[in-house]
C-alpha cells in the first residue's frame, strides 16, 4: 500500500523497500510508543497512519537508510506534540465560546421583579372562574412549586392523565384571557393595561 502512495504521481520519489520493511517491522513498537503518550488506542492508530504518510512524503530528508527508526520516532514525537497543541487550541476555543455564551445568556435573563410587571395579572382574577379542578392544578403546578409527579400521586391519577388535565386547564385559562383581555392576550400579555 505504501508503495502505491509513493509512486511518481505527485512528483515523489518511490520509497525504498528497505525503508518500508523497517517501518512495517517496527510498527508494533511505534504504536506502543504512541499509545503510552496519548492514552487512546484509536488516536494512536490515526496518528501512526498519518505519520507513515508523512514519512513517505519526507523520505528525501532521510540521510542514512540505517537510521530509519530514529528518524521515524522523530516524526512520531512531532506528531504527538502537534496533536496536543491542536487539542489545547480546540479546548481554549470551546472554553472561550462557553464564557461568551454564558455572558450572552446572563444579559438575556429578565430580573424576576421586571418579569412580574410584564406578565398579565388578569389571570389571577380569572382562576376562580375556571373549573375548581383546573384552577387547583394551575395553582399547584404553574404558580406553586409542586411537581406534576407529586400532584398526580396526591390525586391518585397517572402522570399521563395529569398532563391531559393540565393541558385542558391551560387551554381554559387561555380562552378566558382572550375573552377578557382581547388582543393583548394573544401577544403574550406583556405590559397588559386592561386591568
Amino acid at each position: 500500500m505504501l508503495k502505491s502512495v509513493t509512486t511518481d504521481q505527485e512528483g515523489l520519489e518511490p520509497i525504498t523497500p528497505e525503508v518500508i520493511n523497517l517501518l512495517v517491522k517496527n510498527r508494533a513498537q511505534f504504536r506502543a510508543f504512541l499509545s503510552r503518550r496519548l492514552g487512546n488506542e484509536a488516536v494512536a492508530d490515526e496518528i501512526l497512519q498519518q505519520s507513515l504518510l508523512k514519512a513517505v512524503e519526507k523520505e528525501a530528508t532521510l540521510e542514512d537508510s540505517k537510521s530509519v527508526v530514529p528518524w521515524f520516532y522523530k516524526i512520531l514525537r512531532n506528531a504527538v506534540i502537534d496533536h496536543y497543541r491542536s487539542n489545547a487550541t480546540d479546548t481554549k476555543k470551546k472554553e472561550d465560546f462557553l464564557v461568551e455564551l454564558e455572558a450572552t445568556q446572563a444579559n438575556k435573563q429578565v430580573p424576576s421583579d421586571e418579569l412580574g410587571k410584564a406578565i398579565c395579572q388578569c389571570f389571577e382574577g380569572l382562576l376562580p372562574t375556571l373549573k375548581p379542578a383546573y384552577s387547583d392544578l394551575l395553582r399547584r403546578i404553574d404558580l406553586g412549586d409542586q411537581t406534576p409527579e407529586s400532584v398526580a400521586k396526591d390525586l391518585g391519577i397517572s402522570a399521563n392523565n395529569l398532563q391531559v388535565r393540565l393541558h385542558r386547564a391551560r387551554q381554559a385559562l387561555r380562552k378566558s384571557l382572550e375573552h377578557t383581555c382581547g388582543a393583548c392576550s394573544k401577544h403574550a400579555c406583556l405590559d397588559c393595561s386592561c386591568r
